[in-house]
C-alpha cells in the first residue's frame, strides 16, 4: 500500500454531510497516521472542523452562494499549489474528474459518473446512494486504505449522563424552509411532547440554533401553564456545535428532527430517536437498537431527493404519533 503524506479531501454540504463523512478522514488517518490532511468544505459547515483532531488544515469553497466559477477557480488554484499526493472528492459532478486530473494529483478518487471520469480518476468508484450514506462515502476510501467502515466519531470528551435526561431539538432551517422543504413536526407537537415527558419525570432540556426561535418561542407559549420544575431551556446557551454536541453526549436521549444533530448524536453514541418524514431514513441513520427512526407509515413517502425537490403540501408524512416517542424513551 502507498504511503499518502498530503491528502486533500473535498466535501461540500452541510455540517451532516460533513459528520456523514467522517468514517473516510478516520480510516486515512488510522491507515497513514503521518499524513497530513485537508479539508475543502463550505463554509457554512467550517464549525465542523472544531468537532475533530483529524483535520490539518481546511479552506472553504462557497460553490452555492457565491460565483460558483471563481470558486472552482480557487479549488483549482489550491488543489493546484498544495503539493497533494491523493484527492478524494465525493462530488458526483463529471466536470469534478476533469478539475482533478488538470491539477497533476497522481492519485485521484471519486465517484464513476461517466465515461469521461472513468478515463481521468484513478480510482472511479460506483456510486451507491441506496446505502446509508456514509458507507457511500466510505466507498470512495476502500481502494486506498482496504478497511471496514465504522461509524463516524467525534472528538467530544466523555462525561457521565445526566440520569432519566431527554435533550429536545427541532432542527428548524431556514435554508430548507426557503426552499419549500419541511422536515419537522410542528411547535405544538414539541410543546405536547415535553409536557408528555414532564409527566413522566423526566429532566428534558430545550435546546436549538438560530434557526429555530421561532420554534422555540412558540413551545415556550405553550408550555407556559406547565410545571417546569424539571424543565430546562438551553436555547441560545450552546454557543457553538461543539457545546451543542457536549449536551447532546451528556443527555440520555435526544430527540430531533432529519438534522445536523441527529448526525452529532450517532458521532457521540448518544440514544437517539429521530422524526422522519419526506426522507429516508435507510440512508441517513445507521441500523443500530440505539438509532431509531419515527416515521408515519404514509404510501408516497420518502419522497424527497426520490421523486421530488421540494416537500409536497400534504405533509402527512409529518403526522407523528408522539406517544411512540414517549414509549421508547
Amino acid at each position: 500500500m502507498e504511503n499518502y503524506k498530503n491528502i486533500l479531501l473535498i466535501n461540500f454540504g452541510g455540517i451532516g454531510d460533513e459528520i456523514l463523512f467522517m468514517p473516510v478522514i478516520q480510516s486515512l488517518k488510522r491507515s497513514f497516521s503521518d499524513s497530513k490532511i485537508t479539508l475543502c468544505l463550505e463554509g457554512r459547515s467550517s464549525s465542523f472542523i472544531g468537532l475533530t483532531s483529524l483535520i490539518d488544515n481546511h479552506f472553504c469553497v462557497d460553490i452555492k452562494t457565491k460565483n460558483k466559477y471563481i470558486e472552482m477557480l480557487k479549488l483549482y488554484y489550491k488543489a493546484l499549489t498544495g503539493r497533494y499526493d491523493l484527492v478524494i472528492s465525493s462530488g458526483a459532478n463529471p466536470l469534478i474528474a476533469v478539475l482533478l486530473f488538470f491539477t497533476g494529483i497522481k492519485t485521484r478518487v471519486g465517484y464513476k459518473s461517466s465515461k469521461l471520469s472513468e478515463k481521468l480518476l484513478t480510482y472511479p468508484v460506483v456510486l451507491n446512494k441506496n446505502q446509508y450514506a456514509s458507507k457511500m462515502y466510505f466507498d470512495l476510501v476502500k481502494p486506498i486504505t482496504g478497511a471496514e467502515f465504522e461509524y463516524p466519531c467525534i472528538d467530544i470528551k466523555d462525561s457521565d449522563k445526566i440520569p432519566d435526561s431527554v435533550l429536545i431539538h427541532p432542527g428548524v432551517s431556514l435554508i430548507s424552509i426557503s426552499k419549500n422543504i419541511i422536515k419537522t413536526i410542528s411547535a405544538e407537537k414539541w410543546a405536547l411532547l415535553i409536557k408528555k415527558l414532564l409527566e413522566k419525570g423526566k429532566k428534558v432540556y430545550l435546546a436549538g440554533g438560530p434557526d429555530d426561535n421561532k420554534c422555540i418561542t412558540q413551545i415556550r407559549e405553550n408550555l407556559k401553564d406547565c410545571d417546569l420544575t424539571n424543565f430546562t431551556d438551553m436555547f441560545g446557551k450552546t454557543k457553538n456545535i461543539i457545546e451543542l454536541a457536549q449536551l447532546i453526549k451528556k443527555c440520555e436521549v435526544l430527540v430531533c428532527s432529519d438534522s445536523a444533530p441527529m448526525h452529532i448524536g450517532v458521532a457521540t453514541q448518544t440514544r437517539t430517536i429521530a422524526i422522519f418524514g419526506p426522507t429516508d431514513e435507510k440512508k441517513l441513520l445507521p441500523e443500530s437498537e440505539k438509532y431509531t427512526a419515527i416515521k408515519n407509515e404514509s404510501n408516497c413517502r420518502p419522497c424527497l431527493w426520490e421523486k421530488r425537490l421540494t416537500t409536497c403540501n400534504d405533509l402527512s408524512c409529518l403526522d407523528i404519533d408522539i406517544t411512540k416517542i414517549i414509549e421508547l424513551i
